[in-house]
């Protein structure tokens, strides 16, 4: 399979990043990561319509809804895991989740049980990141070191499964097993080589969507490893994708880019044969707003 995505949004994110869908309204939900904002959108007759819009500092990593209607959204943000409400209004929840400035937060994902799984990346692409665990409780595990920069992530739907991509240096699509909140059974499911893996989404099939970063396009990777289906990207750099309603969205990103190829930073999307349901939403209970 092999189809093309076209641009749907008329504003331009210089990385746009970490693309979910909100199960509580169906609305696509990004980050501008070195923009420090995050965004809602809805699609309809062919274009993605900002909904919501929040700044929120200078770099941000991911953005996961809260489980309540109208109760907001968690954001990592640097090295803090920050609750952002409904007016847009920031509070900072947890600090110094990383050692340093130069281990930023990046991509993340909550878990069927309503924890939030995020990792971080170094600035100095070395191995000494992380993929944390926040509990419901807020509690912080270190689940993964050895991490240079933490990208794409999903769970299966009982969340036995993890999926999970650090990109540099091996440009793999990696598996674990997940027991009691921990990791087991590391393996690599494929490498994706030819570019650089960047987010990704997990399809009702089993199949696995990876953003290329420098390389055009989405790869749908099967179970076993095989390369089933691409979708051509007409600009380089993919960063992350979602599926809802049989299409699938994609952010890019024009940040490095010299000269900038027209439509970079844009959303586009391809309809696909394939559906996911919402990622989960984080289940965390919140500290009282001083």
């Amino acid at each position: 399979m092999r189809s093309r995505a076209e641009a749907v949004s008329a504003g331009t994110f210089p990385q746009g990043e970490a693309l979910r869908v909100d199960g509580r309204t169906g609305e696509l939900l990004w980050v501008d990561m070195i923009g420090g904002s995050f965004h809602l959108g809805r699609y309809a007759d062919g274009v993605l319509a900002t909904t919501f819009s929040a700044r929120v500092g200078d770099r941000i990593g991911m953005v996961a809804p809260l489980e309540e209607p109208g109760a907001g959204w968690v954001v990592a943000a640097g090295s803090q895991l920050l609750h952002v409400d409904a007016a847009g209004t920031s509070r900072v929840l947890l600090d110094d989740i990383t050692p340093d400035d130069t281990h930023p937060l990046n991509d993340g994902i909550c878990s069927p049980d309503g924890s939030l799984w995020v990792g971080s990346q170094s600035g100095r692409r070395d191995p000494t990141s992380a993929l944390y665990r926040i509990g419901t409780d807020l509690s912080v595990t270190t689940e993964l070191t050895g991490v240079t920069v933490s990208n794409g992530i999903a769970f299966n739907a009982d969340g036995t499964t993890l999926y999970y991509i650090d990109t540099l240096p091996h440009r793999r699509l990696e598996a674990f097993d997940v027991h009691g909140g921990t990791l087991h059974n590391r393996r690599t499911i494929a490498v994706l080589d030819g570019a650089n893996p960047d987010g990704l989404a997990l399809d009702d099939a089993g199949c696995v969507w990876v953003a290329m970063w420098d390389g055009h396009e989405v790869r749908r990777v099967s179970p076993d490893g095989e390369i089933v289906g691409v979708v051509e990207v007409p600009v380089p750099r993919p960063t992350a994708v979602a599926l809802t309603d049989g299409r699938l969205f994609v952010t890019t990103a024009s940040m490095g880019l010299d000269p900038v190829p027209a439509g970079s930073g844009r959303i586009f999307a391809a309809q696909v044969d394939a559906s996911a349901p919402p990622t989960p939403p984080f289940r965390g209970r919140l500290k009282e707003a001083p």
